[in-house]
């Protein structure tokens, strides 16, 4: 095994001979759980890229199973590095577009993890759930954890759907959800960098596109609606998860001063952001706080360990953020667009 393994690390991007049983290990961060499933390194100096890129259909079937897969303790210590493993599983990766949260793009479709404030908690949610399309894949990357909090916690959805009350999941369904973006007013994102466009034809042609109505205030203030999913079924194996960012965009979400200071300035259909019944209904906040609640009685916590890079099926498994203190970086990529169709 010895002579076999110095040979692959010796002639480079060559096929892998060995099984990945000889050269990985796995646990469970929750053994009772058994999420997330971690894999680590049981031989030195492997390159992780060129072993995912040998053991794609192991990486594949493991997240299916597990829904979110942990890789600790490999030799990733930079951007690219973290973006050379993930090209090996996804080569086609995506650009962050129609943004919920301000991003920087470090490289190549690698984007700096969620900019809020660091005393901000950001609820666990699946990314882009507001909209019509989402990546199937998400990764994390730790460049540097923060020195307190600042975990990741991520959710098993499977866990998740069986948990929320049958009425709510049903009202959902039938309804649906309503999103209302308000831009311009200087208290979100401009719709420039939600969309990455400063052309105003553009704008108006991704929201035919994506079903959204687009109505224009004045030159530079826009309102958009969009009725989107409450449930998604995962393409694979056809489960049914929860699948919304009702309980994030909605004005409960909102520290209670912040959300009487915007009352005090807008109607509730003129805030930044906010989140109805498909109908337009209002959305009562007890429902949506029971959401968030089954998503923390779910969630798994970690601390972050510089080189940690967590992979998620973005349908089986939500993640949110916690507040930290320090500095702390986490790095994201994103890959495998599902566009839903039934809008």
């Amino acid at each position: 095994m010895e002579a076999d393994f110095n040979q692959f690390r010796s002639r480079g991007r060559q096929p892998l001979r060995l099984s990945q049983e000889t050269m990985v290990k796995t646990s469970y961060l929750d053994p009772e759980e058994q999420f997330p499933l971690v894999v680590e390194p049981d031989v030195e100096n492997i390159n992780l890229a060129l072993w995912a890129e040998g053991n794609r259909a192991f990486i594949e079937t493991e997240l299916t199973r597990h829904g979110a897969i942990l890789f600790r303790n490999f030799d990733v210590n930079s951007a690219s590095r973290f973006e050379q493993f993930v090209r090996a599983i996804s080569p086609d990766l995506l650009d962050y577009n129609e943004r919920a949260a301000p991003r920087r793009e470090v490289s190549s479709q690698i984007y700096t993890s969620t900019e809020f404030p660091a005393d901000q908690y950001i609820p666990l949610h699946h990314e882009m759930a507001h909209s019509h399309n989402w990546p199937m894949k998400i990764w994390f990357f730790c460049v540097e954890p923060a020195d307190r909090g600042g975990a990741t916690p991520i959710a098993n959805d499977r866990k998740v759907f069986p948990r929320i009350d049958p009425r709510i999941k049903g009202r959902f369904m039938r309804k649906k959800v309503m999103y209302i973006r308000n831009y311009g007013e200087g208290v979100d994102m401009p719709w420039q960098e939600v969309f990455q466009t400063n052309d105003k034809a553009a704008l108006e042609a991704y929201c035919r596109k994506a079903h959204m109505e687009c109505e224009w205030k004045d030159d530079d203030h826009v309102r958009m609606r969009a009725v989107r999913q409450a449930v998604a079924t995962h393409p694979k194996t056809g489960e049914m998860v929860w699948f919304n960012h009702a309980h994030m965009f909605h004005l409960s979400n909102l520290d209670p001063e912040v959300r009487e200071s915007l009352l005090a300035i807008f109607k509730e259909e003129e805030l930044p952001r906010n989140a109805f019944y498909g109908d337009g209904t209002p959305i009562e906040s007890s429902v949506l706080d029971e959401i968030r609640s089954v998503y923390d009685e779910a969630s798994v916590r970690f601390p972050w360990q510089r080189g940690d890079v967590l992979m998620l099926d973005n349908f089986l498994a939500s993640h949110g953020r916690d507040p930290f203190v320090g500095p702390r970086k986490i790095l994201v990529a994103m890959a495998e667009a599902y566009t839903n169709i039934d809008i």
